[in-house]
């Protein structure tokens, strides 16, 4: 029961989100600052949990700019952005694979095999981690179309 209340309450806030997509940018929370709400993408590789950027270490890729804890990390991620950078642009990767759009939150996040994922809330999280190998196959599959809508809304 707690299993389709969850998926309907995600229901809601997917279609919430979709109306509210990113002006410009392909990266989830681009419009309204920092990519991925200010977190340093390489710190979930390098120190193993959500850190905030600072903006005094900043870099520019596509069409957003990204917060860093240090240069060393900012480094780091110009160097190699698609090794860091969140998979789906950082929007919730349970979303993508039901074919929505929500922005994705660097409080909840996995990384599995070397790939960042992010979800938006801590449902989307629990759902998703019920099955990962079929959500990222799912998310992948679905990722063009989710891509197209974010860019119609563009």
């Amino acid at each position: 029961m707690l299993n389709r209340i969850a998926r309907f309450v995600l229901v809601l806030v997917f279609a919430s989100y979709a109306v509210s997509a990113v002006a410009g940018s392909l990266i989830s929370g681009a419009d309204k600052g920092p990519a991925i709400g200010g977190y340093d993408a390489v710190a979930y590789f390098t120190d193993g949990k959500p850190t905030k950027g600072s903006a005094e270490f900043t870099a520019g890729w596509q069409g957003a700019t990204w917060q860093f804890a240090s240069a060393e990390h900012r480094n780091l991620f110009l160097e190699a952005p698609e090794k860091y950078a969140p998979q789906y642009g950082g929007y919730c990767a349970y979303a993508a694979a039901h074919g929505s759009i929500a922005k994705g939150s660097g409080e909840r996040w996995r990384i599995v095999d070397d790939k960042l994922y992010l979800n938006n809330n801590w449902i989307a999280q629990k759902l998703w981690q019920g099955d990962v190998p079929g959500n990222i196959k799912n998310s992948d599959e679905k990722w063009p179309s989710v891509k197209s809508k974010i860019e119609a809304k563009n």
